[in-house]
């Protein structure tokens, strides 16, 4: 009954969504349908608005963008695995569980490769960005560009996160990435992948101790609500990614490529000042909730990854880290 139920959802939703990419005969316009996982107030669902409105000026109002924020299609495999069937037009994902598709990518998951934010984004706009963002393309999907989701900290329920041994023993939930999983098991904690939608109710029910994100989630998610210590150590930066499927992409006119790009460009600017606002923003409401952010030392962090890093010398990742280190 249960399969059934499933089939019966996936074939609504693919119904619903039949025209993703299709053409709007009665007013001429193309519709591209966007899905993803974030609350309507986060950033990135406010620079994909504002994608919206610059693909609809660019093509004169030929294109239009239509959202679907909070999970409505489903999770974020899901909502990949719509795309590439060409039932969903664009999707956002998380860099880390796109390295079950593209290798490469499970780099942004190793800690401490960036030296700063200047660092970060001098890398993601480099010609090694864009052959990252490439790499998806073998399993029908398209790069369009990276939004900022900041650098991934840890928060807990019941004890502050000072130095990499009070993670012993811990429960941290993790993106359903082998590289985050291995990034917490390095640092000392039992890594323990849960879905983004369940998180709340796994922190309440004790399923986790804790778990590691920025400080916007943090905060739209209410997570804060029970997990109260957060330690800003900043381990990673791992951007968002912004999908489209591959096959929609290919339905597109040249003309109609260059005008989503240009919108994806100008989505991508006006996000990362959004970003900057929100992370500051987020921080002062959390402590204004009494919760106790900590700014630990990060050098004992940064030590105890260093075997985690030379366990990839002489290997294509480890090649990517030496090539990030010297930009």
């Amino acid at each position: 009954m249960l399969r059934l139920l499933t089939l019966t959802l996936t074939i609504s939703i693919l119904f619903v969504l039949s025209a993703c990419s299709g053409h709007d005969k009665q007013a001429d316009v193309t519709v591209l349908r966007l899905g993803h996982t974030l609350d309507t107030q986060h950033s990135v669902h406010k620079a994909m608005e504002y994608l919206g409105e610059r693909l609809a000026h660019y093509s004169n109002g030929t294109m239009k963008v239509v959202i679907y924020p909070s999970s409505q299609l489903g999770t974020e495999r899901e909502m990949v695995e719509l795309l590439q069937i060409g039932s969903l037009a664009m999707t956002k994902v998380s860099a880390s569980p796109l390295e079950g598709f593209a290798p490469e990518m499970k780099v942004f998951s190793i800690p401490y490769i960036f030296r700063d934010n200047e660092h970060f984004w001098r890398v993601l706009n480099s010609e090694l960005g864009s052959k990252l963002l490439s790499g998806v393309e073998d399993f029908r999907l398209k790069g369009l560009g990276y939004y900022d989701a900041g650098s991934r900290s840890f928060y807990t329920n019941d004890k502050p996160i000072n130095h990499p041994d009070d993670l012993k023993g811990l429960k941290i939930r993790v993106l359903n990435s082998p590289t985050a999983v291995a990034t917490v098991r390095a640092l000392g904690g039992a890594a323990t992948p849960v879905s983004w939608g369940e998180l709340y109710t796994a922190l309440q029910q004790g399923v986790v101790d804790g778990a590691e994100n920025n400080p916007p989630s943090y905060y739209l998610s209410r997570h804060y609500e029970i997990a109260r210590y957060y330690s800003l150590d900043e381990h990673t930066s791992v951007p968002d990614v912004m999908l489209a499927s591959l096959p929609v992409w290919n339905s597109l006119t040249a003309q109609q490529q260059e005008w989503l790009t240009r919108a994806m460009a100008d989505s991508v600017t006006y996000q990362r000042a959004l970003w900057q606002t929100s992370t500051e923003e987020s921080l002062a409401k959390v402590k204004a909730e009494g919760v106790t952010v900590i700014t630990p030392d990060k050098s004992a962090f940064v030590e105890a990854v260093k075997p985690f890093h030379k366990s990839f010398e002489n290997s294509p990742i480890g090649d990517l880290i030496t090539q990030i280190k010297a930009m």
